[in-house]
């Protein structure tokens, strides 16, 4: 792969000479991975989180642990390698910015989902649902050929009356932020194709549907030449699927995925991560057993992989886990009614099937029960099921609550918000294909 360096000298618009991209609302790393293994050259990546972007850097740009078989983000040597939110990184990168202009291939990002999710408040006034804005600002600066954007499903639904039922709206007809989206894009000189992709087709453990957004520079194909992504995804899947040893006709399931991670075969120590406070124990990682175990394991050539701390359940919390296991469906939400016999005030809690991808990760961890045993998963078993390899490593507190969750971004936070690498890996793949078509 030609990965020569970019120079700053000229504005004008030129072919690049890689499939280079720069990853906008970052967070750990997971679709810079992917895209990476797919192919793509990543120039930089920008996450306001001290804690999220530690992971990531640890992982994809710190030369000290760059092997052969990992790949690592370029990084220019005008961007300092820290945390940084998109707004200060406009305003003080505008000009090395504008100096790349063409030659960045895509512009990626997952703009915050808090407010989309069909889960949460939904309400207009979040700020972080205009957040799409700004990497339209820097999509307008380097006039990439690709625009990728992820979000939650929930982006795709109308809003609520409330707030839009001001008087400045009534008679408009309402619109979802998928919508206006395309309608900015569209604006911003794209062709746009909006689809929900579910995770689980692309040998994810975990069904995970999302939506996406490409938008293709409308110079480069005319608006009824221009291939249909979506479909391209579709193709490249077989022998995506095929080359990794990963089933076609079915899901990769959670045991296929964490049965190598169970702590009552396994032997139990003390936890040795530097971040996590005593008392705590973890598991001795023993072998992989299945093909997708291994293709997560490989690399790491039977050492620890991290986070594999277990939590620290009362007594009380241990045996209603109990009771759920025992008497609760698997791979369904608990109902209303068993929730209130066993005296449970969470309005979600899912106990996981063996036979089945996992129900969607979330950045709480009782969210999910493992199938087996009487406990919510590990950050590895989280990890696994949104397809991050072993090796990957996860840094920050490993939990947090109460007032601090709206700035803290711990290691359950940083992969539930994560996109799932073997997808993102999918998509950079198809990306590759939809522009070969053009060349």
């Amino acid at each position: 792969m030609n990965t020569e360096k970019i120079s700053l000298r000229t504005n004008s618009i030129q072919k690049p000479s890689t499939y280079t991209f720069i990853d906008l609302f970052a967070g750990c790393g997971g679709l810079s991975l992917g895209l990476m293994k797919g192919g793509w050259v990543g120039l930089l990546a920008i996450e306001k989180n001290r804690d999220a972007f530690k992971t990531l850097s640890h992982n994809l740009i710190e030369k000290e642990n760059k092997s052969q078989d990992k790949p690592y983000l370029q990084w220019p040597n005008w961007l300092e390698k820290k945390p940084f939110e998109i707004r200060k990184f406009i305003k003080d990168y505008r000009w090395q910015l504008d100096s790349l202009r063409g030659k960045v291939c895509l512009v990626a990002g997952g703009p915050p989902c808090q407010g989309f999710s069909l889960a949460g408040k939904r309400t207009g006034r979040d700020r972080r649902n205009n957040l799409f804005k700004l990497q339209l600002e820097i999509v307008d600066i380097l006039k990439p050929k690709l625009v990728l954007m992820e979000n939650v499903q929930g982006i795709n639904a109308i809003f609520g009356g409330k707030e839009i039922g001001k008087r400045r709206n009534r008679g408009k007809p309402r619109k979802s932020y998928s919508t206006k989206i395309r309608e900015a894009l569209s604006n911003h000189g794209y062709l746009v194709q909006q689809e929900l992709i579910k995770a689980s087709d692309f040998g994810v453990p975990q069904y995970r549907p999302r939506y996406f957004t490409v938008g293709v520079r409308e110079d480069l194909f005319s608006e009824s030449q221009v291939p249909d992504f979506f479909q391209i995804l579709s193709g490249v899947r077989r022998n995506f699927l095929t080359s990794k040893r990963l089933p076609l006709k079915r899901s990769v399931t959670v045991a296929e995925a964490i049965s190598d991670l169970r702590s009552e075969f396994a032997e139990i120590t003390e936890c040795s991560d530097p971040d996590s406070p005593s008392g705590f124990k973890e598991i001795v990682y023993k072998k992989p057993s299945t093909q997708y175990q291994k293709l997560m394991h490989k690399g790491l050539n039977g050492h620890q992989p991290n986070s594999l701390r277990l939590v620290n359940h009362r007594p009380d919390t241990v045996s209603r886990f109990k009771a759920i296991l025992r008497t609760c469906q698997k791979g369904v939400s608990v109902p209303d009614s068993e929730r209130v016999r066993l005296g449970i005030g969470k309005q979600l809690i899912v106990p996981l099937s063996p036979d089945l991808p996992s129900r969607t990760l979330t950045t709480l961890p009782d969210d999910l029960l493992h199938y087996a045993e009487p406990r919510v998963h590990t950050v590895r078993e989280s990890a696994r099921l949104q397809s991050f390899p072993d090796w990957f490593e996860f840094h920050g507190k490993f939990t947090t609550g109460g007032n601090r969750r709206a700035k803290d971004c711990p290691r359950y936070t940083q992969v539930g918000n994560a996109v799932p690498p073997l997808l993102a890996e999918a998509i950079g793949i198809a990306m590759r294909e939809l522009l070969i078509k053009n060349d």
